[in-house]
């Protein structure tokens, strides 16, 4: 279809096109140089000491949660407000996702209060998911991990650049995850990364992301090793150099279209407030800074989601949900369902909830278009 405002878009250029061709030309299109170099503009843009590349973001929350020893047995405490990777990522290691509400209607990240009535001698490890890239009560967590010695990681798919006491989400626990799908901040396609400051973890990581191989096919061109050993049951979860040179580009441009994504979301609050108040936008407040992942809202209750959804494509207008509540889907409801941990704000939450368009290339007018639409589709359906 032929959006007049589609969900998201992406912005590539000469940039990213030169350094494509540069890869292509250079034949070497396996991880590479070019990689290492993205690793390390990626550290020092999130400040920790490593990053490591990998092929997604469901990649890199595997291997994160591999790397500090999941498995049958234990608990990880989860939001259910989040892509269904947070939790699978948890079952790839045997381990069993146990999932804890949002904080409010007007918070939709994961509460502490929530987390800390489900601890149990089983759970080791918390995974917070920093929604749309607005920031977890991160402090308040750390707190709780610390009184029962859990491991907190960070599902940081969505906040690339989001900061809390100066430091950027994913770098407030053992390990973060980032994502650079699509539809994301920066991306590369498909994409991810893992940042930790930890030493063992880090090389644990790397052994893991490439067949437990403690050499990779880059060092033995090199010259820098001539044979391998294998050490552990790895994954082949390596990144290609076309992705990589696309990374770095878009790495840099990030800080200004994380700027304008703060720009627009500002007007969407205004315009809203004024045209359609019955509509409501979460994060009023905010810790720390954010880049605006997605600009999720909350449609009055009862109200026809689906028609609302009808009459703003009738428009032209692209919508989502984020997201079906993941304790409700068919592989995760029955264990849900024997734990008899209601779930009442996610519940609510996620049945009023849609994404409006937001991206770095957009218009202050597509926003007016947009609000605008919302305001004719309330009235039709209303």
């Amino acid at each position: 279809m032929n959006w007049r405002v589609p969900l998201a878009d992406i912005d590539f250029g000469p940039q990213e096109e030169a350094a494509v061709l540069e890869v292509l030309r250079s034949r070497w299109l396996s991880m590479g140089e070019v990689t290492r170099q993205f690793e390390k503009e990626f550290a020092e843009f999130v400040g920790t000491k490593h990053a490591l590349a990998v092929t997604n973001a469901t990649a890199a929350l595997h291997l994160a949660c591999a790397a500090v020893g999941l498995g049958p047995g234990d608990e990880v405490i989860v939001p259910s407000l989040t892509f269904v990777a947070s939790a699978n990522a948890i079952r790839y290691t045997g381990a069993t996702p146990v999932f804890a509400d949002i904080e409010s209607l007007g918070d939709l990240n994961i509460s502490p209060s929530s987390i800390e009535s489900l601890v149990t001698e089983k759970t080791k490890a918390i995974l917070v998911v920093h929604y749309a890239g607005f920031a977890c009560d991160m402090r308040t967590i750390a707190e709780i991990a610390q009184r029962h010695d859990l491991v907190v990681l960070e599902d940081s798919a969505h906040a690339i650049g989001s900061k809390l006491d100066g430091r950027c989400l994913g770098t407030h626990g053992r390990i973060g995850c980032y994502s650079f799908f699509s539809n994301k901040n920066m991306t590369t396609g498909e994409g991810g990364m893992l940042a930790t400051d930890d030493d063992s973890l880090a090389e644990r990581l790397r052994i893991l992301r490439s067949h437990g191989m403690t050499s990779l096919s880059w060092d033995r061109h090199k010259g820098h090793a001539a044979t391998y050993d294998v050490v552990d049951l790895g994954y082949n979860y390596r990144i290609d150099e076309m992705r990589s040179a696309l990374g770095r580009v878009q790495l840099g441009r990030l800080p200004a279209w994380n700027k304008r994504r703060r720009e627009l979301t500002t007007l969407y609050r205004e315009l809203l407030s004024e045209l359609v108040p019955e509509i409501q936008m979460p994060f009023a407040e905010i810790r720390g800074t954010s880049c605006y992942h997605i600009l999720p809202v909350l449609l009055p209750d009862r109200l026809d989601r689906a028609g609302f959804m009808e009459a703003m494509k009738a428009q032209g207008i692209q919508t989502s949900i984020h997201y079906p509540p993941v304790h409700r889907f068919q592989i995760y409801e029955a264990d849900w369902l024997a734990r008899a941990h209601p779930l009442p704000l996610t519940e609510e939450a996620s049945a009023r909830q849609v994404t409006l368009p937001l991206y770095g290339s957009m218009s202050g007018e597509q926003v007016e278009w947009v609000v605008r639409a919302a305001e004719q589709a309330l009235r039709e359906i209303s």
